[in-house]
């Protein structure tokens, strides 16, 4: 009688392993623009990163705006789930402290490699028009949903005069940070504007 065959675990079903395969395209897209550009940032530069084929990266994604959109689409939906998760962990409504961490968290949408990514997206589709419409579509739903998250955060009454306007521009301000964050750490001021934010849309907030 032969030797027993070992046995083999269950193989990973095909769509499981195809959605593991995108994930890891999408992050390495972002990794890649934010880190090289657009003009640095190819299929096949991501595919590398990712440890996929070129091939098995266009069948993901058949073209290079493709990928792009949608992994800057993708981070951009897990920032905002995070930002949403804070909501079950802050300091009682009415204080200033709480107010504080929602705008701190907000404005971190805009500090981080998403945004750096998100720039580069930007400043290649001015130049390239077959990308200018989806990037500005793009970029329409994000800010949309950045200020459904604040108001619903910041639990604000946009029918109060001044508040929706408010909100804009505290999110106005923090797209503002991030950009004065790409060249030099601007972490110390940050926190200060942050804090001075915090006061004022507290203040609104309970007047």
């Amino acid at each position: 009688m032969g030797a027993l065959t070992p046995a083999r675990g269950p193989k990973q079903p095909q769509q499981e392993r195809s959605r593991a395969t995108r994930l890891k395209l999408l992050e390495a897209a972002v990794s890649c623009l934010a880190e090289r550009g657009w003009s640095g940032s190819t299929v096949a530069v991501v595919a590398e990163r990712a440890g996929v084929s070129r091939g098995a990266a266009q069948h993901h994604f058949r073209t290079r705006e493709d990928l792009f959109t949608a992994a800057v689409e993708h981070v951009a939906e897990k920032r905002q789930n995070a930002v949403k998760a804070v909501a079950h962990n802050l300091p009682p409504a009415g204080s200033v402290a709480r107010t504080w961490i929602i705008v701190e968290e907000l404005v971190g949408l805009y500090t981080g490699p998403l945004f750096r990514a998100a720039l580069h997206l930007w400043v290649a589709a001015s130049d390239e028009p077959p990308l200018r419409d989806r990037v500005t579509a793009l970029e329409a739903r994000v800010g949309r949903e950045a200020h459904r998250t604040a108001v619903a955060l910041l639990d604000a009454d946009e029918s109060v005069p001044g508040v929706r306007e408010t909100v804009q521009g505290l999110l106005d301000m923090a797209r503002g940070l991030g950009l004065a964050n790409l060249l030099t750490d601007d972490s110390s001021r940050r926190a200060k504007v942050v804090e001075q934010w915090a006061k004022v849309i507290d203040d609104l907030l309970t007047a």
